[in-house]
């Protein structure tokens, strides 16, 4: 879903800063003809304190007076091995957390720290989950970083009210998505994982959402005057 909001994203006019584990040649063909202005990083948010210095950086580069909007979207994130906490591993959890919870803190820490002197609209999207709000066996850590995220964010809403030019911040739940998280979760055992049936179903029901129907969806949340009223959302309501 990343890469469909960041091609729905390059339009003329825009600027869109993409951080990933590698580049994407066809988002580059894409800003070429679009004339949007991209720029990709390559980062393993695994380690978010590099992604955020280097983030920092580049927006105290900016001018101010560039952008109209400014928005920062977390969308990262990864599922262990699918299974009982009690068989996990350490470093597979350390991961999990570091991505799905630490680097998006550490991003919107450097975010709204570095853009809170620009005059325009400043916006940021945490890409949650229902297993935030709903628990599922065999899937604590992811469960934990999504729940972290929607808890997170509302403390975040309550910091920026309190300011004159305060962000607007949504931690937003995307519905089910036809993507490769939803085919690992097909994949697990059913010893492994007691709800396999659920989601081998919303496959074969056609339940699921394509990603870029799901994006086109987030994004209109984003760009709804309303944005951020709610702290923690979900595009079903």
């Amino acid at each position: 879903m990343g890469l469909a909001m960041a091609r729905q994203l390059l339009r003329p006019g825009n600027t869109l800063l993409c951080i990933s584990r590698s580049t994407d040649e066809t988002l580059a063909d894409q800003a070429q003809q679009t004339g949007a202005h991209l720029v990709q990083w390559t980062q393993d948010l695994a380690i978010g304190s590099h992604a955020s210095a280097r983030l920092e950086q580049w927006l105290r580069e900016q001018s101010v007076q560039t952008f109209a909007t400014v928005s920062l979207i977390n969308n990262a994130g990864v599922i262990p091995r699918i299974g009982p906490l009690s068989g996990a591993d350490a470093d597979d959890l350390g991961r999990a957390l570091r991505v799905g919870l630490e680097a998006p803190m550490q991003l919107t820490s450097v975010f709204l720290r570095a853009t809170q002197s620009w005059p325009g609209v400043r916006r940021v999207l945490n890409i949650s989950s229902g297993l935030g709000r709903r628990a599922m066996a065999s899937q604590a850590a992811y469960c934990a970083a999504k729940a972290g995220m929607d808890h997170f964010t509302r403390c975040v809403a309550l910091d920026e009210a309190a300011k004159t030019n305060g962000a607007k911040v949504c931690s937003l739940a995307p519905g089910v998505i036809d993507t490769g998280m939803q085919d690992q979760l097909r994949a697990a055992g059913s010893n492994a994982f007691p709800d396999l049936p659920a989601f081998v179903s919303l496959k074969t029901t056609g339940s699921l959402a394509s990603p870029e129907e799901a994006a086109a969806r987030v994004l209109a949340v984003l760009m709804r005057p309303d944005f951020g009223v709610n702290a923690v959302a979900d595009v079903r309501d």
